[in-house]
């Protein structure tokens, strides 16, 4: 990865921290409705992972999707607006906070459904096998996804099929207000992929550089035909499940020690032990972020509501 690229990364997981930032602003302030899950903590997972794929690579994801949906290319204004519920949004206002997509991306967007999604990865997946096309479906989702049914039917096809599917399992320690070893038998979520026969490891999530290089051999791998495979990102949430979230389930201190761990303080820091950059540049990127957000809001609040019309559109595929 050159420089150009390194910075990009710098900026992009800032600008995940940034518009989620306002985002809980402006869902404060009433501007925002339904439900609103935050990514701050978790940046480097979706940048790390989406940096490593190719162009034809799809990505789909839970509902915890704004900082995929820049990762993937979907500008600030865009996420902002849905966010707003504008027609300028991706979703074209329809979808809001937890229903963000774009094909033309290869974004197969957010899905509210707890682990519905993990079917769909393994239909697309099945369809880019059946058409010789050397794509590498990536699914992610939370540690509480891999406690149902959908799961493991999905783990299992993608197995017995041989499919190009990488599964990718965000673990932020907690399924909404439970820990993973109250809800599930096997606290390791790589462990069970073994079930299946499946491949998998675990790479620390703090670190956008390991997501990267771990996800880069994962989807190599699975493009050369070796079959799918499973990774475990250990992550964080520095704020609740979503916006109505009390957090009564954990103590400050839990937090606090996790904050410690920023992922944007660890990769700045990389950057400039490294001699990559100096401080002066990644303040400049940071500066230049809060501009961007401050005209994304600005895009978002002065873009029009969906029309009527609306509810007819997209509907069905043409």
């Amino acid at each position: 990865m050159n420089k150009k690229d390194q910075l990009e990364l710098y900026h992009q997981m800032v600008l995940i921290r940034r518009v989620e930032e306002r985002g809980a602003e402006l869902y404060q302030l009433g501007k925002i409705g339904g439900f609103m899950h935050l990514y701050i903590g978790q940046e480097a997972v979706s940048t790390g992972l989406i940096a490593a794929r190719q162009p034809n690579d799809r990505v789909i994801t839970a509902y915890r999707d704004h900082g995929v949906a820049i990762n993937c290319g979907i500008p600030a204004q865009q996420v902002m607006a849905e966010l707003l519920g504008k027609v300028t949004g991706p979703s074209h206002g329809k979808g809001g906070s937890m229903h963000m997509a774009d094909t033309t991306k290869n974004f197969w967007g957010g899905h509210a459904i707890v682990g519905a999604h993990l079917p769909i990865a393994t239909g697309m997946a099945l369809g880019d096998k059946y058409g010789n096309q050397n794509n590498v479906t990536i699914c992610m989702f939370g540690d509480g996804a891999t406690n149902i049914g959908f799961f493991h039917e999905a783990l299992n096809m993608s197995m017995v099929w041989k499919l190009p599917v990488l599964w990718v399992c965000e673990n932020n320690m907690y399924g909404m207000g439970t820990t993973v070893d109250r809800a599930s038998a096997v606290s390791s979520i790589a462990t069970k992929a073994r079930g299946y026969d499946m491949p998998s490891d675990k790479v620390d999530g703090m670190d956008v550089m390991k997501v990267y290089d771990a996800a880069h051999k994962a989807i190599e791998a699975v493009r050369s035909g070796k079959g799918p495979s499973l990774l475990e990102v250990a992550t964080y949430r520095f704020r609740g499940h979503s916006m109505g979230d009390p957090e009564r389930y954990r103590k400050q201190e839990e937090v606090k020690k996790w904050e410690e761990s920023d992922p944007i303080g660890i990769y700045r820091k990389y950057l400039t032990e490294n001699k990559i950059t100096n401080d002066k540049a990644l303040d400049e990127i940071e500066a230049q972020v809060l501009v961007e957000v401050e005209k994304a809001v600005e895009f978002a609040e002065a873009s029009p509501e969906p029309s009527m019309e609306e509810l007819y559109k997209d509907v069905y595929s043409d």
